[in-house]
């Protein structure tokens, strides 16, 4: 009988953020929203419905995302400074 072979670790993914901002320090998703945070360049990137949109996350260090049922402005992330919805990021 063949030993078995390692397991080969699973693929993240092709990169859908713009490239210029390096690999994020986190990233995740719900339903059909991603998110994707670049502390050093203060970056938050968005993908929903295939659409990607690149924010100005300031001083806050996102760790989480948080997600109502009901549009755009229910979509929240978790940082340092608590909750931060994401229309009170700037879109860059």
């Amino acid at each position: 009988m063949k030993p078995m072979e390692p397991m080969k670790p699973m693929s993240g993914g092709e990169a859908w953020w713009p490239k210029d901002l390096g690999e994020p320090s986190t990233s995740g998703g719900q339903n059909d929203t991603q998110y994707a945070f670049f502390p050093e360049k203060h970056r938050l990137a968005v993908r929903r419905d295939g659409k990607v949109t690149v924010y100005d996350s300031g001083d806050h260090r996102i760790g989480g995302v948080q997600q109502a049922q009901g549009g755009e402005s229910s979509l929240a992330f978790t940082s340092q400074k608590g909750s931060v919805r994401l229309d009170e990021l700037r879109q860059v």
